[in-house]
């Protein structure tokens, strides 16, 4: 079978797109012909040298701040988006934040809430725009949802990450049942460490790095380049079948937490 991947006449809005793993997609749609909108929370800078790199492959794109939380901006940023380019094709819900990396005896009600409302609540009200735009003379479309290995394997200390991206994933399950008829495929990403801003430590600490990398089976941190490359294949009509999936990146990583179980 011929691989495809040509995005000429696309759009892809990709929340989260000013840094890491969402400015990666970003970058690989428009060099494949998709033109792109990304938000971004409060960085104008970072957003506009994404934007300026987008803007080199020749499409039309958009930088859009956006707070995912809040239902008014989100309304407000489709319209924006569906103003400028008619429809959209693809949903990357990649805006998230970390864990604050408390025990729950010390996590305050504000911090688990602040989670949740980023990472899930964000993703929902994202994906209800996107498909409210779906009528019966327009079907066809992708959501990608960026998870994480936590939504599968937990860790101490991470109530707040692991109850948000365990959401994510049975949102996403659900959702793609229901829209399904519409010709809309919904999957998840899960990545494990993967050199972003989101893991400053690894790339600023070698020894550190080296030690988490000591428990991955493949002995290395992934780029945001790997989760691309996903993302790309699940856009393109090679992936018109797959929906309600997980793709684990993580080179193995999830893999290793079983050891020592009998």
């Amino acid at each position: 079978m011929k691989m495809i991947f040509d995005f000429e006449g696309k759009t892809a809005l990709i929340t989260g797109g000013e840094s890491g793993i969402g400015a990666s997609i970003a970058k690989e749609l428009a060099s494949l012909g998709c033109s792109i909108i990304i938000t971004y929370f409060t960085d104008t800078n970072l957003a506009e040298t994404v934007l300026e790199s987008l803007n080199q492959n020749g499409q039309k794109n958009l930088a859009i701040k956006c707070d995912v939380r809040d239902e008014a901006t989100v309304n407000e940023l489709f319209n924006q988006a569906k103003n400028v380019f008619g429809k959209i094709d693809f949903l990357i819900n990649s805006a998230g934040i970390r864990s604050f990396d408390k025990p729950l005896a010390d996590l305050c009600f504000a911090d688990f809430k602040n989670t949740i409302e980023t990472n899930l609540f964000g993703v929902f009200l994202c994906c209800k725009q996107f498909i409210n735009q779906y009528d019966k003379d327009f079907k066809g479309g992708r959501i990608i949802n960026i998870t994480s290995v936590h939504q599968e394997v937990v860790s101490a200390g991470k109530t707040d990450y692991c109850a948000s991206k365990f959401g994510v994933k049975g949102f996403s399950k659900a959702l793609a049942l229901e829209v399904a008829e519409k010709n809309i495929t919904v999957n998840c990403i899960a990545p494990g460490m993967i050199l972003t801003p989101m893991n400053e430590k690894a790339i600023n600490n070698a020894d550190y790095r080296m030690e988490q990398e000591t428990r991955i089976p493949l002995q290395y941190a992934g780029l945001p380049e790997d989760v691309a490359h996903m993302a790309v294949f699940l856009c393109s009509p090679n992936a018109n079948y797959i929906t309600g999936t997980s793709q684990i990146i993580d080179g193995g990583l999830s893999l290793n937490r079983s050891k020592g179980s009998k």
